[in-house]
């Protein structure tokens, strides 16, 4: 039986989909296909599977056609013409999955009314991940399991069909899908509340670690990586920094203990090209390191945030700076970030605002103990509301275990120092809920950082650090120890100066702001009696 095809005046009304807004709406209507009869957590699974499922088979007809016209081009016979396009080096070689017939859209599309459609769909992610050693044990085969409507999934491969992930400009189908990807990851987070943090860090904040830190080459450990966002943000980085060339200049490592939510990370970094080691499978952290001989270059991380329920070990040796409490996991996570530090390596991790503060449980202790062993180099309270899946107060953790000049780099030697920025008033609120850092916000915080550090992109924007009165300030070792080790920034950074923004003397304002609250006063007086007569109108 040929493809199902759209009549051609519904082909017309979606030309390629040529906005990104079209085919996220598209792709959203898709989501909504099934989200009656499942729950957020499933029908994410559901919908981004069967996205990517979509973007390989574009990618690999994209591809297909490519190789076609080559060989025409060169001469070559058309009898020969299949034994190229069969060729898997012919799509691997380029980056593109080899995607068996079974498993290519237009077969599936083809049968999208069938009652069998979850069992086909099932069979093709299957196949995918038996021709590409990269996503096996990756993709979900749950499409066909007794709870899955399988006229709405029909109608689900319906609308994704008309999402196609190709032709978007000079836009190549990755970086199409990476944007929808990161979309959908978002939304879905909305959708599942406190439960989607798990698998999701606001790209604003995420992106502030990443500018602070500039990982243009080395080791990226995360170690609860969630769905892959730090690593996609240090590849941009990268990328825009350095240039598309460059993107391999880092290799990235990460583990994660929710299964579902290491396929989505498997997935993402497979969508944006990037070759990660997320570990043959997910763990948890704490009790089955995937990693134990990793020393990392750059460690970003948003772990979560005052875990009770964790795997702890009283004799762990990763817990040089004393051994975590059982009821909160803060800094059993920031002890096992500092042990996978290379000699100058850095670290960015996103905590509840307690972490700066607690002694409880000896947290003060172990707090103090890294504070004096010098690898805290700056501190950064955040905005509210920047979390929309909880509403803890949260900060950021920086660390560097080298705070010399280091030679070659010329840094600034901020051995026995540590910034403290206040960015609680920055932010904007996209709506009633949620903020989120602006361009503007990240850049004055990194600019700061960087300034303070004496770093190359300082110095090439002719950065230079001061202490600002409410925003800033680099605070000794022992000013630390006269705060008993708290690390909240605003006991360091003070008020910022209250700007006078007129001459007119104290004695006169006085008397101009008496004058015009009597008057308020009259008028109050004034309309109190009139809606006092009006009342008695009524009455009588």
């Amino acid at each position: 039986m040929p493809p199902r095809r759209k009549k051609a005046t519904e082909q017309a009304a979606l030309p390629g989909m040529p906005t990104m807004a079209d085919l996220r709406d598209t792709l959203w209507k898709a989501a909504d296909k099934l989200r009656g009869s499942m729950d957020a957590a499933q029908y994410k699974d559901f919908v981004l599977g069967l996205v990517f499922l979509k973007y390989v088979s574009d990618a690999f007809e994209e591809r297909r056609e490519a190789i076609r016209e080559e060989i025409l081009e060169q001469g070559i016979p058309e009898s020969r013409l299949d034994m190229f396009l069969d060729d898997k080096d012919e799509y691997i070689g380029h980056g593109v999955f080899w995607v068996p017939e079974e498993a290519r859209w237009s077969h599936l599309a083809a049968h999208a009314k069938s009652e069998s459609i979850g069992q086909l769909i099932d069979r093709a992610m299957d196949a995918i991940m038996k021709s590409n050693q990269s996503l096996a044990g990756v993709l979900p085969k749950i499409f066909n399991r007794d709870n899955v409507d399988q006229r709405r999934l029909g109608e689900l491969v319906d609308l994704i069909g008309d999402a196609r992930f190709t032709g978007h400009g000079d836009r190549p189908a990755r970086d199409v899908l990476g944007e929808v990807y990161e979309y959908f990851l978002e939304k879905f987070a909305r959708a599942e509340g406190k439960r989607g943090g798990e698998f999701y860090t606001p790209a604003s904040v995420v992106k502030l670690l990443v500018e602070v830190l500039e990982p243009y080459a080395g080791r990226v450990y995360d170690p609860c990586c969630g769905s892959g966002g730090m690593f996609v943000q240090a590849e941009k980085f990268v990328i825009a920094h350095r240039g598309i060339a460059h993107k391999d200049d880092i290799a990235v490592y990460g583990q994660e203990s929710n299964e579902r939510t290491w396929r989505l990370a498997k997935m993402n970094l497979a969508i944006h090209g990037i070759s990660g080691n997320l570990g043959p499978r997910w763990a948890d952290t704490f009790r089955e390191d995937k990693h134990p001989d990793l020393k990392a270059d750059f460690v970003l991380a948003n772990p979560p945030f005052n875990m009770s329920d964790w795997s702890r070990t009283v004799d762990d040796p990763r817990w040089r700076f004393g051994t975590p409490p059982a009821n909160n996991a803060n800094f059993a996570w920031l002890q096992h970030i500092i042990s996978k530090l290379a000699e100058r390596g850095t670290a960015g991790v996103v905590l509840a605002n307690g972490s700066m503060s607690s002694k409880q449980s000896g947290e003060g202790e172990i707090r103090a103990a890294i504070v004096e062993a010098d690898l805290v180099s700056c501190m950064v309270a955040l905005p509210p509301q920047l979390f929309r899946t909880t509403q803890i107060p949260a900060c950021l953790w920086f660390f560097a275990k080298d705070k010399s000049p280091q030679g070659a780099k010329r840094l600034a030697d901020r051995r026995g120092e540590v910034l403290f920025i206040d960015a609680r008033n920055m932010g904007t609120m996209v709506d009633r809920t949620e903020r989120i850092l602006t361009d503007d916000d990240i850049a004055r915080i990194a600019d700061t950082y960087h300034a303070w550090r004496g770093t190359a992109s300082a110095r090439a924007k002719n950065l230079t650090y001061e202490d600002v009165p409410g925003f800033c300030y680099s605070a000794t070792l022992e000013e630390i120890r006269e705060q008993d080790h708290v690390l909240t920034p605003g006991r360091y950074v003070g008020a910022p100066e209250v700007q006078n923004e007129d001459d007119e003397p104290i004695t006169d304002k006085i008397a101009r702001l008496t004058k015009e609250l009597y008057a308020h006063f009259e008028e109050s007086a004034r309309l109190e009696k009139a809606v006092r007569e009006q009342l008695e109108r009524i009455d009588g």
